[in-house]
């Protein structure tokens, strides 16, 4: 039992449904990964190996931290970045295998970088799933000027589809420094009326709303509650969000339930 039990919001327990935290692993090395998890594993459902990090280490370190990730309860999975470079060179069955011999059950698709035509992109989730794969799409450019071409309309419209074509979740698109792209502005404060719009239109237990800054956090926490899906979260503030979610630091104490 944690210490001060009593005084804090309850969460469901893992495997969670809702409330989902996806961590941002930037490069961790195998020992502090595991010293990381040992202390906040209860607070993280989905680990992402970002961008294309995996790349750049021995298969056999990425192996051990795929496996340590999943003995704690925690799903890692590969950076959209790394799918849209292996679609882009044509080697997408070499991914997928290489996926999965290293141990990955999961992997992001998305074209945040390149063009994939939408009706590919769908295609291309329901072969991912087919392999094996629990998929995790991600909707928005990483270019901030190509991301505001999208209407919230279109975008609203391309959740949907990925869903039904068997993504898990799908990501809101902010990028690691949340800021001048998706829905916030270039100061990192987020768009309101285009949330509500998302959020009347989709189902908000398959979003994953990207929130990598403190009051973005806060925000969606007071606006949906602590159980929202909140991704791209810093390793250093895996527990800081977790005691925002129960209501156990300044900014949501006695705001939440």
């Amino acid at each position: 039992m944690k210490s001060f039990n009593f005084l804090s919001i309850s969460r469901e327990e893992k495997p969670r449904t809702k409330g989902i935290t996806m961590v941002l692993d930037k490069g961790l090395g195998l020992e502090s990964a595991e010293s990381l998890v040992k202390l906040t594993a209860d607070y993280i459902d989905f680990i992402k190996f970002g961008w294309g990090t995996a790349a750049v280490y021995e298969k056999d370190l990425i192996k051990n931290k795929v496996e340590m990730y999943k003995s704690y309860n925690i799903t890692p999975y590969t950076g959209g970045t790394l799918f849209e470079i292996a679609y882009s060179q044509n080697k997408l069955n070499e991914f997928f295998n290489e996926a999965k011999e290293i141990g990955f059950t999961a992997i992001e698709i998305s074209d945040g970088s390149i063009h994939i035509p939408h009706e590919k992109k769908l295609e291309l989730i329901k072969i991912g799933k087919n392999k094996g794969f629990q998929i995790i799409s991600e909707v928005g450019k990483k270019n901030p000027k190509l991301d505001k071409e999208i209407k919230i309309n279109e975008r609203i419209n391309e959740m949907n589809k990925e869903l039904e074509a068997g993504s898990s979740f799908v990501i809101v698109e902010s990028r690691e420094g949340g800021k001048n792209i998706g829905i916030y502005d270039k100061s990192g404060n987020a768009n309101e009326d285009e949330i509500d719009l998302i959020l009347d239109n989709v189902n908000g237990d398959k979003i994953i709303w990207e929130a990598p800054n403190k009051e973005q956090q806060i925000f969606f926490i007071l606006k949906i509650g602590k159980n929202v899906n909140l991704g791209n979260i810093k390793t250093e503030d895996i527990t800081s969000l977790e005691t925002l979610r129960r209501g156990l630091r300044g900014d949501t104490f006695g705001k939440i339930q």
